[in-house]
């Protein structure tokens, strides 16, 4: 019997040498923020979730979910509550050309339960497996389709049974994955991720094949998520729960670096030497590094929203990158006054004129990492 594999071709191909990604994250990855990514290594981006009624009612809704030519490979994210509006959405986004669509019931916000989608579908089981349907019948085949899920909605047998249908019930209408969140849907970002339960489910669902796929032997993959917050992360969770790939959430905010350190020790894993650039899957990026990624981003920034909007776009950011930086604390001051592309360049020009080394790894990591308690949009 020829065993299971990931798919060597098409937009999933990334899967089987470069096991890693970022996440779709509520209000960051936007094309900016996936460009910054992608030249730092990473091979897959997924959009923030989008909702179907605004794809379907056009405008400003539309024209964010419009693609350019160098985002590729690209996965847009779908949330919605209702069958045959979330299968336009689809519709939608296979007609702009997204390489691969995704199906959140994974978002534990408040104000996502209170419109009856992302999570809360967890909790109606078959309320979501009509969303699934209706997804795959109207894509009919034409590019491969995705779910995000956490773990169960709450910690009761009866979230877990109803886990475990909507999951079966995607394998069954031929998605080619899954990626699920260690946390339940009631946990929000508070407390670990459960890596044992993503074990326990490549244990169980880890020998199926894609229904759908040209061959039986495309592997159904299965992703993992959560607490991923540096690159030993991504390989201890695929060492310890067997999961195919590894979507890197909160993680990876004012931290591209990630990707190039992953990059860099899944080429040293498989014996093919660095990777991008001269990172040893770990180390900490220099001051001009930070200085050069820091212009780039707030330029792609204004590309997108204009020089204002840029600026309060990126505060966030800059907030998350100066964790990286010696003089972190007051970067961090600095950056949240900023109001123009001027003062974004006179932070620079007063924190990153001078080279040397960045702060290391461990101590980057952000507070959240080390309190498990943070009310951070969808995402992670």
């Amino acid at each position: 019997m020829n065993e299971l594999r990931l798919p060597s071709d098409g937009p999933l191909s990334w899967a089987a040498e470069l096991p890693f990604y970022q996440a779709g994250l509520a209000g960051y990855s936007d094309y900016a923020m996936r460009m910054v990514a992608r030249k730092h290594g990473c091979p897959y981006c997924i959009t923030e979730a989008m909702l179907d009624h605004f794809l379907i009612n056009g405008g400003k809704g539309l024209e964010v979910a419009e693609l350019r030519e160098d985002d590729h490979p690209i996965c847009g994210q779908l949330m919605g509550s209702h069958a045959d509006e979330i299968a336009a959405g689809a519709k939608i986004l296979d007609g702009l050309g997204y390489d691969v669509i995704d199906v959140n019931i994974a978002c534990p916000q408040k104000k996502i339960k209170r419109k009856s989608r992302g999570g809360h579908l967890l909790s109606v089981p078959d309320e979501a497996i009509e969303i699934l349907k209706a997804v795959a019948d109207a894509v009919e085949g034409s590019r491969p389709l995705t779910v995000k899920m956490r773990r169960a909605f709450d910690d009761s047998n009866e979230a877990l049974d109803g886990f475990h249908k909507i999951f079966q019930a995607a394998i069954e209408l031929g998605y080619s994955g899954v990626t699920v969140h260690g946390r339940t849907v009631e946990q929000k970002y508070i407390g670990p991720s459960t890596w044992e339960s993503l074990r326990k489910i490549v244990d169980e669902y880890g020998h199926e094949h894609v229904r759908h796929a040209a061959t039986k032997h495309q592997k159904f993959m299965i992703g993992g998520s959560g607490d991923i917050w540096q690159t030993s992360d991504i390989f201890a969770m695929i060492e310890q729960t067997g999961v195919d790939v590894v979507s890197v959430a909160r993680g990876c905010i004012g931290n591209p670096w990630i990707f190039e350190q992953a990059r860099a020790m899944a080429q040293r894993k498989k014996g093919g030497g660095q990777g991008v650039g001269d990172k040893q899957g770990g180390d900490a990026p220099r001051i001009y590094e930070q200085r050069d990624v820091l212009l780039e981003h707030f330029e792609l920034s204004m590309q997108l929203y204009g020089e204002q909007q840029a600026a309060r776009m990126m505060r966030k950011f800059g907030i998350r990158f100066s964790r990286h930086h010696p003089e972190g604390e007051q970067i961090k001051a600095a950056f949240i006054k900023v109001k123009g592309l001027d003062a974004w360049q006179g932070v620079l020009d007063e924190f990153y004129a001078v080279d040397g080394v960045g702060v290391g790894v461990d101590a980057a990591v952000p507070d959240e990492a080390r309190t498990q308690v943070s009310e951070e949009s969808c995402g992670s």
